[in-house]
C-alpha cells in the first residue's frame, strides 16, 4: 500500500510540473507572437515601405489592440505614407512642417530605433524636406526656415555648403557665417574652419560659444577650457570675441590658419588677433625695434590679452 502511494504521488507531480512546462511555453508563445508582429512592422519602416508598413501595423493592433509601442509605429508609417510632393509654398509652411517632425516624428524614430537609429531614420526625411524647401530665399527673421538647416540635420555637409554660398553676404550675418563653420568643419577639420571661426568671434560671440559645444571637438574644447579659465577679460561670453587672439598666444601654429581670416567688423578683438600675427612674424624675422612698438601697441589695446602673451615669452 505504501508502495502504491507513492507511485500515485510521483504520477501527480509529473502531471503538474508537465503541466507547468505546458503553460509556460504558451505564455512564451504569446509573448513572442506580439514581438514578432512588431518586428514586422520595425523591419518594413527600416526597408521604408509604408504598405507593408501599414499591413504589418494592421495585424499588430488587431491582435494587440492596446500594444504599448503601436501609437509610436503608426506616426512612423504615417509619415512614410505622406512623403514630401512638390515644393514648400512659402517659409510658414516649411517652419510648421518641421516643427511638427521635430515634436513628434522624430521623438517616434528614437523610440522605436534608438538614439542613433531614430536619427540616421529621419535623415532620408530631412533631405526630401531640404530639396522642397531649396527654392525659399533666405530670410533674416526666419533663418531656420531656410534648406541649409535640413541639409545639416542630414548631414548633407557639401549641399549645405553649396546652399551657403548663394545667400547673399552670407559672412556677414552671424547664423549663415556658423553654418559655414560647422560645414566645412565637417568636411575639412578644425584647422580649415579656424578663419570661419575668428570671423564668427567678432561678429557674434555667443553664437561661436554656442557652435564650440555643438562642434565637440576635443582640442577646441580644451583650448576653450584654458582660456575661460585664464584670460584677463570681462567673464562674459563677449570675451570670446578676443579667443582668436588669445589662441595665438597658446598656439603660434594656429597663424597659419588664421591669417586667412577675412576683414570682419575691424573691431578691437579683430585688431587684437591682427597685431598678434604681425608680432608673430616681427619674431620670426628677428625684427626687434618693430617688435616693441607692436607691443606697446597690444599693451594699450588690451592689457588682457598682451599679459597672456608676455607670459609665454
Amino acid at each position: 500500500m505504501v508502495r502504491s502511494c507513492k507511485r500515485a504521488t510521483d504520477a501527480d507531480s509529473w502531471k503538474t510540473t508537465g503541466l507547468n512546462t505546458v503553460t509556460n511555453q504558451l505564455d512564451l508563445f504569446e509573448h513572442s507572437r506580439d514581438v514578432m508582429l512588431r518586428n514586422d512592422v520595425l523591419a518594413a519602416l527600416e526597408q521604408r515601405n509604408a504598405t507593408a508598413g501599414r499591413e504589418a501595423l494592421l495585424r499588430l493592433t488587431s491582435e494587440y489592440p492596446i500594444d504599448a509601442l503601436a501609437p509610436t509605429l503608426e506616426i512612423l508609417v504615417e509619415v512614410l505614407e505622406r512623403p514630401v510632393r512638390g515644393a514648400m509654398t512659402n517659409h510658414a509652411v516649411l517652419r510648421d512642417t518641421c516643427e511638427a517632425w521635430s515634436s513628434r516624428i522624430v521623438p517616434a524614430a528614437r523610440r522605436a530605433f534608438g538614439d542613433a537609429g531614430g536619427t540616421a531614420w529621419c535623415v532620408p526625411l530631412w533631405r526630401a524636406l531640404a530639396q522642397a524647401a531649396s527654392h525659399l530665399p533666405f530670410r533674416r527673421d526666419m533663418p531656420e526656415s531656410h534648406t541649409v538647416p535640413l541639409w545639416i540635420r542630414a548631414a548633407a555637409w557639401p549641399s549645405a555648403r553649396e546652399s551657403i554660398a548663394r545667400i547673399e553676404s552670407w559672412r556677414r550675418i552671424p547664423t549663415t557665417l556658423a553654418w559655414m563653420a560647422e560645414t566645412v568643419y565637417r568636411l575639412q577639420g578644425l584647422e580649415s574652419a579656424w578663419p570661419l571661426l575668428a570671423e564668427l568671434a567678432w561678429l557674434s560671440p555667443k553664437r561661436l560659444g554656442g557652435l564650440m559645444q555643438g562642434l565637440g571637438d576635443s582640442s577646441l574644447l580644451a583650448l576653450r577650457r584654458v582660456f575661460d579659465a585664464n584670460f584677463d577679460g570681462d567673464g562674459t561670453l563677449d570675451d570670446l570675441a578676443w579667443f582668436p587672439a588669445w589662441a595665438l598666444t597658446e598656439k603660434p601654429g594656429l597663424a597659419t590658419f588664421l591669417r586667412a581670416a577675412e576683414s570682419s567688423t575691424r573691431s578691437l578683438p579683430e585688431q587684437g588677433m591682427r597685431i598678434m600675427l604681425e608680432m608673430l612674424s616681427l619674431e620670426r624675422e628677428g625684427r626687434q625695434h618693430e617688435l616693441l612698438e607692436r607691443r606697446k601697441t597690444l599693451r594699450d589695446l588690451h592689457p588682457g590679452l598682451f599679459s597672456a602673451y608676455i607670459h609665454t615669452r
